[in-house]
Order: C-alpha cells, then sequence, then structure tokens
C-alpha cells in the first residue's frame, strides 16, 4: 500500500503540523521515476553470496527480479530458471522485500509470476499491444513480455492495479494479472468512462473470457482501477449477481481483495439497506441480487435512489435468461438507478438472438476463448465420455406412463411452469429408479477408482433432484462403506443440498446450513483431504472454484450457459492435471453440440469438450512412435524374463535408448535417443491419465510400464529436473500400470547388481572393487549415490551442516558428469572418496573425544568461515559443548513451537557466543543472527534424539 497509495508524512511549518502524502512513485508521470536495469546484480546476506541475472530497480527499490537461462542448453530450461528464482528467494529473502514480481526464460520461453506462486501459476504474457497474440510455436514469448510488461507504463499500472493479495483460509497469496485480463480490464475502464459521460449511451459492454481463466479476478481488477479513474469521481459499483451462492463466493474474493479496492465492499441484505447503500452522494463498492430491485407490491415501479452518472453496475454472467430483461428485474434496475452505466462479465457467450442483452450492455469489449486459453495454460481441456445408463421399460409401461403425463399436463389449470415440472418429475422417477441408481453406482464407483489410477483428483456428480441424490449416495455407500463417515469433517463421499425441516429424517444428515457446506467446500478443495466425491443437484454448478475436479460424471439434463457453467468446474489448472473429463450417464451430447454452436456463432475457437475416443487416438499414435525408438531391440522379451534378470534388462534397455541418434540432412546429430524418449514418454503417459478408463489403454498397459521404467532410470541423473521428474514418476506410479514391474517381490538395486549393500562405516576396499568392475559405469554411480544419499538423508536428522556439505559435494560432482566435464571413472573415483570422507567424518567424535551432539553443533559453529581460524579448534570445541549442555537444560515438551522459550535460548545462545568472542555476523553491529539460527536449527533436530 505504501508503495501504491503513497506515504502519509507530517512535518511542522511556522502555521502548524501539516500533512501531505509523499509517493514513492509517481505513476501519473512515468518518466519523471528513475528506471534502472542492473545485469548480474550480486547480494550477499550472511553466508550466501548470488548472482541474479537482471534487476529492475524503480527510485533505488528492487521491485522485478529477471532470471535468464541459456537459449542453446537443453538443460537450461525455463524451469530451471523458475528453481534459480526460488533458491535467490530462500537464500537471499531481503532482495525480494520489496518485489513486485518475478520472470523465469530460457531466451524463447517467458513467464512471470509472484513469490507465492507455483510453477504452474507462472504465465506467458503473449501480446506487447494486447492484439497480436504470439504463437509460441513459431515466435519468441521473452521479447513481447519485455515490451508488453517493461514499458515504463504499463510497468506502473501494474504495479499499482494488477497485483493483488488475496487472503485464504490458511495464507495469503500474491496475484499478479494474466495479460488477457490487464488488457481486457483497461478497455473496460476505457468504454465505461466513455459510457457515463455526458455523451454516453450508459452501455459499457461485455467482456466474455471463458470460464476458470479468472473471471472473477478480473472484475476485483476492473473495480481495482475504477474506484480510482480521476474521470469517474469516485464512482458507486453495484456488482450484481442473479443468485444468493453467486453473491457469496463473488463478495467473498472482493473482501479477500479488499486491499486493492482501498475499502470494504458492501452487500445489502435486503432492500431497505440497499436503499441506504445507493443513496450515499459518492463512493462505496454494493454487492446484490438481482432479485432486491423488485417493488414491494407487484404492478409497482422500484423508487429511483440516485441520478448520478458515476454509478456503475457491474454484472456477473450477463444472458437475458438470468436477468429478465423483457419485462422483469431489468426494468426496475433502471428505474432505480436511472443514469447508471453497465458492463457485463461473462464465463458464456450471448446467443445471438439475445438482443436484450447487448441493448443493456452493448458489444463485446473483450474476447478470450477457450483456444487461447488452453494454449495458454490458463485452462486445461475438457474431455467427454458417453456411459449412458439406460433403463428397460417395456412397451405397455411407456404407453401408460407417456398417457399419465399427457393427461396431467392438458389440464388447462395449470401453468406452463407446472407442466413442465409435471414432465421433468416423470423423467425424474425413471432416471432415479433404484434398479438404475444400483448400476449407475455401480459403474461410476469402478470408473472413477480407475481415474484415480491415472491421475490424482476429485469428482462431482450431478443428479436431477434431492431425493436421487440421498438414493444415490446410499448406492455408492453400499459398494464402499468405508468411503461414508456421518461427521462433515471426516468420510469420501458427501451430499450438497439445500432443505427444510419437513424433509424427513432420512434426509436430514444431508441438509446442512451454509456455514457447514462452506466447510466440505473447502475439505473438497484440499488436495490433501480425503473427500474425494460431492453429489450435488444445482449447487456449486456455476462460481465454485476446485482445481482439484478432474471428473464430472452427469446425470441430469442440462443445456444452454448450465451446461457449458457446470462442465467448466473440471477445466482448472492444478499440478500435473492433463484435462478434466465430463462422463454423461444421460445422455448430454446433442446438447452439447447445441451449446458449441453458440460459442462458435459469437466467434469463439476451440471445442467445448473434446470426446475420449480423441485422447485415445492421439494415445495409440505416441505408443506407436515409442514402439519405433525400439526398432532393433526385442523390448517385449522383458516380460518373459525372471524378476532378478528384469532390471538387468531394464538396463540393457537403456543403453540402447541412449546410443539412438537422430541426424539431419548434414549427417550431425541434432537429438540423442534419450532426449526423444524421456519426451515421448512423457506425453505418452499423460494421454493414457486420459484414456485410462478406455478399452485401447488396456492394451498399451504393460508395455507403457515398461516405458516408464527405462525413463525412470534415464532420469536418475537429471539432477535439475528432479522436481518436475519427480512429478511425472508419482504420475507414473499412480497409472500403473506397472504389474509386470513390481508384481513378483521387491528387487534391491545392490542386490540386481551382484553386489552387497555395505554399511558405510565398514567402507572397504573389497566393495569399492566390486563397484568399479561393474560393466555398466552408469550403474556404478548411481550405486554409489543412492548410497550416499541415504547415508546424507540419515545424518540430516543429527548434523544438520555436515549433511549439507556432502550433499552439496555430490551435487557437484554429478553435476560435472552430466555437463560432461568428467567421465564416469572419474567421478566414481570421486564419489568412492567423498564416501570415505563421509566415512571419516562419522568417526570423528571419538578422535576428538566429542559426542555425536557436541560433534554437531560443532560443526554448525565451524559454518562460520573465520571461526575456526580465529578462535582454533580447542574454544570452538569448548563452546560446543557449553551450547549443548545450556541448550539441553532449557529444552522440554513442544519447546521448538513456543516462541517463549525459543527467545530464551536465543539469548543464551548469544551470551555463550559472546563470551568466547566467536566472530560476529556483521562485525559492524556485532549481530549473531544467522550463527543463532544455525545454533537453534541444529538444537531442533536433535530435539527427538535429547527427548
Amino acid at each position: 500500500m505504501l508503495l501504491t497509495d503513497g506515504v502519509d508524512v507530517k512535518f511542522r511549518t511556522a502555521a502548524g503540523t501539516r500533512s501531505e502524502k509523499v509517493w514513492l512513485v509517481d505513476f501519473a508521470r512515468p518518466d519523471n521515476n528513475d528506471f534502472l536495469a542492473v545485469n548480474q546484480y550480486t547480494v550477499i546476506e550472511g553466508q550466501q553470496n548470488k548472482r541474479a541475472d537482471v534487476v529492475l530497480f524503480i527510485n533505488g527499490l528492487p521491485l522485478v527480479v529477471i532470471e535468464l537461462k541459456n537459449a542453446t542448453d537443453e538443460s537450461a530450461d525455463i524451469f530451471a530458471a523458475y528453481q534459480q528464482l526460488q533458491t535467490y528467494n530462500s537464500a537471499i529473502p531481503t532482495l525480494f522485500r520489496y518485489n513486485a514480481f518475478m520472470v523465469a526464460s530460457d531466451g524463447w520461453f517467458a513467464k512471470a509470476g509472484t513469490l507465492s506462486s507455483d510453477y504452474s501459476r507462472f504465465m506467458q504474457w503473449k501480446t506487447a499491444d494486447g492484439e497480436h497474440i504470439v504463437d509460441n510455436e513459431v515466435e519468441a514469448e521473452l521479447e513481447p513480455l519485455l515490451k508488453g510488461m517493461f514499458n515504463k507504463r504499463a510497468l506502473l499500472d501494474i504495479l499499482r492495479h494488477f497485483i493483488v493479495f488475496e487472503k485464504g483460509k490458511e495464507k495469503t497469496i500474491k496475484k499478479i494479472s494474466a495479460y488477457h485480463q490487464y488488457y481486457a480490464v483497461n478497455k473496460a475502464i476505457t468504454t465505461t468512462v466513455k459510457a457515463s459521460g455526458g455523451s454516453g449511451d450508459k452501455r459499457a459492454g461485455v467482456i466474455w473470457h471463458t470460464q476458470g481463466s479468472g473471471k472473477s479476478l478480473s472484475m476485483v481488477f476492473y473495480t481495482g482501477k475504477m474506484v480510482v479513474e480521476p474521470a469517474m469521481n469516485n464512482p458507486t459499483i453495484v456488482v450484481l449477481t442473479d443468485r444468493n451462492d453467486l453473491d457469496d463466493q463473488l463478495f467473498d474474493t472482493f473482501c479477500n481483495c479488499a486491499q486493492l479496492l482501498r475499502q470494504e465492499p458492501r452487500r445489502a441484505t435486503d432492500r431497505r439497506e440497499l436503499r441506504q447503500l445507493l443513496s450515499v452522494a459518492s463512493g462505496g463498492i454494493v454487492f446484490t441480487t438481482i432479485q432486491k430491485f423488485l417493488p414491494e407490491e407487484k404492478g409497482d415501479s422500484f423508487p429511483q435512489l440516485t441520478d448520478r452518472r458515476n454509478v456503475v453496475v457491474v454484472a456477473d454472467e450477463a444472458h437475458r435468461s438470468q436477468y429478465d430483461f423483457i419485462d422483469g428485474f431489468a426494468r426496475h434496475l433502471r428505474d432505480a438507478l436511472p443514469n447508471a452505466s453497465f458492463i457485463g462479465f461473462t464465463g458464456t457467450p450471448i446467443e445471438r438472438q439475445d438482443a436484450s442483452t447487448q441493448a443493456v450492455f452493448g458489444d463485446y469489449i473483450d474476447v478470450y476463448d477457450i483456444q487461447q486459453a488452453v494454449a495458454d495454460g490458463a485452462t486445461v481441456r475438457i474431455y467427454y465420455e458417453s456411459r449412458l445408463a439406460r433403463i428397460k421399460l417395456s412397451e405397455a409401461d411407456q404407453a401408460l406412463m407417456d398417457q399419465q403425463v399427457e393427461e396431467i399436463t392438458e389440464d388447462d389449470e395449470l401453468t406452463d411452469k407446472q407442466k413442465r415440472f409435471a414432465k421433468w418429475a416423470s423423467k425424474e422417477a425413471v432416471v432415479g429408479s433404484t434398479h438404475r441408481l444400483q448400476q449407475v453406482a455401480k459403474d461410476m464407483v469402478q470408473h472413477f477408482e480407475e481415474r484415480l489410477k491415472g491421475s490424482r483428483g476429485k469428482a462431482m456428480f450431478v443428479v436431477m433432484s434431492r431425493r436421487i441424490a440421498v438414493e444415490l449416495h446410499d448406492e455408492i455407500v453400499k459398494l464402499r462403506p468405508d468411503w461414508y463417515d456421518p461427521d462433515d469433517d471426516k468420510g469420501a463421499i458427501k451430499v450438497i443440498m439445500t432443505g427444510s425441516s419437513s424433509d424427513g429424517p432420512e434426509w436430514a444428515e444431508h441438509i446442512r446450513n451454509k456455514k457447514r457446506r462452506t466447510a466440505i467446500g473447502d475439505r473438497l478443495k484440499d488436495p490433501a483431504d480425503p473427500l474425494k466425491l460431492v453429489i450435488v443437484r444445482d449447487m456449486w454448478l456455476t462460481g465454485f472454484d476446485a482445481p482439484v475436479l478432474h471428473t464430472l460424471y452427469v446425470d441430469k439434463p442440462m443445456s444452454g450457459h448450465n451446461l457449458m457453467q457446470a462442465i467448466a468446474r473440471i477445466n482448472r489448472v492444478f499440478g500435473d492435471k492433463q484435462g478434466g473429463l465430463v462422463v454423461d450417464y444421460i445422455g448430454i451430447a446433442q446438447d452439447l453440440k447445441k451449446a458449441l454452436a453458440v460459442y462458435t456463432e459469437s466467434k469463439g475457437k476451440g471445442k467445448l469438450t473434446h470426446d475420449i475416443n480423441e485422447a485415445a487416438a492421439k494415445m495409440m499414435e505416441l505408443y506407436e512412435i515409442v514402439v519405433g525408438l525400439f526398432d532393433g531391440f526385442d523390448f517385449r522379451a522383458y516380460f518373459n524374463k525372471a524378476t532378478r534378470e528384469k532390471l538387468q534388462f531394464i538396463q540393457d534397455a537403456a543403453n540402447f535408448v541412449l546410443n539412438i541418434t537422430e541426424l539431419d540432412s548434414e549427417g550431425r546429430a541434432i537429438r540423442n535417443g534419450k532426449q526423444r524418449f524421456k519426451e515421448y514418454v512423457t506425453r505418452l503417459s499423460q494421454a493414457f491419465a486420459l484414456s485410462i478408463t478406455h478399452p485401447a489403454a488396456d492394451e498399451i498397459r504393460n508395455d507403457l510400464a515398461f516405458f516408464q521404467a527405462i525413463k525412470a532410470r534415464l532420469s536418475k541423473f537429471d539432477e535439475q529436473r528432479r522436481k518436475r521428474t519427480n512429478q511425472e514418476i508419482e504420475t507414473a506410479l499412480r497409472q500403473i500400470v506397472n504389474d509386470a514391474i513390481l508384481s513378483e517381490e521387491v528387487v534391491d538395486v545392490f542386490d540386481a547388481a551382484g553386489i552387497k549393500k555395505p554399511d558405510i562405516s565398514i567402507l572397504d576396499e573389497k566393495f569399492l572393487a566390486e563397484v568399479k568392475k561393474l560393466p555398466q559405469q552408469n550403474l556404478a554411480i548411481e550405486l554409489l549415490r543412492r548410497l550416499l544419499e541415504d547415508e546424507i538423508k540419515s545424518r540430516s536428522r543429527t548434523n544438520i551442516a555436515q549433511s549439507r556439505k556432502f550433499s552439496e559435494m555430490l551435487q557437484a560432482a554429478v553435476k560435472r558428469y552430466q555437463s560432461g566435464l568428467v567421465d564416469s571413472a572419474l567421478v566414481i573415483d570421486e564419489v568412492i572418496q567423498m564416501a570415505i570422507g563421509f566415512r571419516e567424518a562419522k568417526a570423528r567424535g571419538e578422535k576428538l573425544n566429542m559426542r555425536d551432539d557436541e560433534i554437531a553443533f560443532y560443526d554448525a559453529l565451524a559454518e562460520n568461515p573465520t571461526a575456526e581460524t580465529i578462535l582454533g579448534d580447542k574454544t570452538l570445541r569448548i563452546i560446543a559443548h557449553e551450547l549443548v549442555e545450556g541448550v539441553r537444560r532449557n529444552t522440554s515438551i513442544d519447546w521448538q513451537l513456543k516462541e517463549s522459550v525459543q527467545a530464551k535460548m536465543r539469548t543464551l545462545i548469544k551470551r555463550i557466543l559472546r563470551r568466547h568472542k566467536y566472530p560476529p555476523d556483521d562485525p559492524a553491529t556485532g549481530e549473531y543472527t544467522v550463527s543463532v539460527q544455525r545454533v537453534l536449527s541444529q538444537a531442533e533436530v536433535l530435539a527427538d534424539e535429547w527427548s
């Protein structure tokens, strides 16, 4: 806030005390600021010395950090740049104290994100002007990002209006606008100012951004910038929804972003409060539902609340069907606010024949369609699978039912609504028959459990009625009783619905108030929570955002906007999620086609859904490519091998892949087999995860398991990509698919290599000789690395400094080998010497007559590079002994969680260090902050040993 809204400074003058605002940045006059880009900016903090590629300063404040990787180095990709930024944030946090956002790039691809953004939330900025969108297949992303985000005016605009701190239940998340949000909001500000002017037509337009691409946040950015727009003179913003649950969700989003809005939004609970809130002279953000603009008596007009022109009505999901523009709510809204301007935000297109919506809001301001959202990674694709659950009715029964429905609906006294209800009720009775629900429950359980093998996620099941919701729940629980628990905080399945006391005791446990439903919603959104399936009728089909959802089971007729909004529940980006899946039990295919027709008529690009057969076809295409890479190698012989022979066969297959080389027209190697194989197996695994319920997936299941085993072997030395590889391995393990590898017995890598796994403390020449004689050098390195890593991990539980030292040495050795700086024989010798050094370090205590805990503190003290030189070994040993005794005396149960005890510990540690003249971290101030923290961290890991 100090950066964007200035600092209020009080000072004395001859006339008395005055207060003026001092601006750290001049947003109105960009050239009045000092912009500086520093290349290779070095930061020394404590014992850390890091050098950022580019740091951007505005008026001396380091607001942006950019990490650039070599475009010609295949291992130095954009993910490596992202990881480097995370390392900087951890090692030199003071550089990021004023950070607005960060950029990671490999010279071609480029993404921007904030300190709280995980990798999936670092987003491209694909346009320099909001018009031309680059295709990253043929155009680099870095240039449009630099031109689009870092021209002076745009950068200051982003800093002031397009970064938000959204308060969550557990933490605050810092978010930066995506490019489509930035340009759309700025267009909307321009059209709103024009519409509300003296000659304006009060129609600001419609923003159509496909569902899941951040529509709610776009509304926040728009409102935040509008409230400070000088031309609007402190406007009143009326945020309008058509349902209470949508009002709740959007209101919560705005409240969580109140800092950007510079005020707390208000919500009108009834018509009276609405009139009070809109009768103010100026300002304010007011939330309401359209129903509150109905007059108290039918046939009356709604009274005028204000005739000000600086009132903006922001409508969520602006469609005639929602707001009844012809003769209902919208007329009363215009009566109440005759000079207000209207702007609509929608996630679905407005139908061509919907002239009323255009008459109220105007034309499209900006369109961000499915095709672009998927290409940008803002959403994932949605796939469609038909699993129609048909019910058999005899011709006589069908005729009788049709006759009864016809008799009911021909009653002249029934309203059209009552007739529609009668037809709906008859269909509900058939769809909700006991036999059919049993059939659907059985199929759904099998299907969903198979889905979970392919990719982690959760599901929502949409049904026709509350009765069906309850009975389907009961049928599923019969099949999987362990999913059930009556406690809201437990169980894997819940029904989400409203009700009343008249519904009867059998429904009572499923009827919850808003607070309880919100708590269950939070459980569903939490990937770690065991709740994995919710059954709904209408609730949560719009506005509910749970990225972990990856499957939507539909057993309810839906069409139009309602259908498009419902299927969008599963298009959110989440972890390694490759797409969402709509499973159709009732037959919505034709409705999807009609919805697509509306979508394409509105000039939207991309499909609403992709048939699951498309994913299966792509899977088989990728499968054939991978099989083709094994030309000349019979990989299927693997499945006839004994278990102990399989690991050796995997090594042979990996070596075959390593020898594959692709040549260009001049005979030069342009891509090795390892890179090609890993790329295609990764893509095949992703396609398999989407197609896992398709019959074709069963045909390649075992072969894919083998391919993934080869890929895992080839990935062992990809240290720079370790995080990504771990995610891929996690996906592979869930998919499997690996019965053919792990079904017989657990295979020990040392045993498979014919070597008895040694205890590092008795490492001898015999073991080293066995390792050196291994015909496959990669395996030798892997054996040694795994042995050391196990020991380092074990040692980290008692001696942080020592484990960190050896871990860095091991990583450096492997990295030199990867980079081709040393051959396999040299790296084997280097790692062997490291292992010997590790063994000797472990035995050091006996030689120095020190216990293991004293050695751990000694090593922590020795991390200060000048300590050993100034004080000598003897004094450090004395300090270590005193620290152990002093810290142990002051520990208690859960002392690590008690700030008062930790404060006492810090004082004790500081006193001991000063008494022995231990060199301070900062000689100028005499501070021991880093050293004290090292000792305290070491004490925390020893706590279990001492207890």
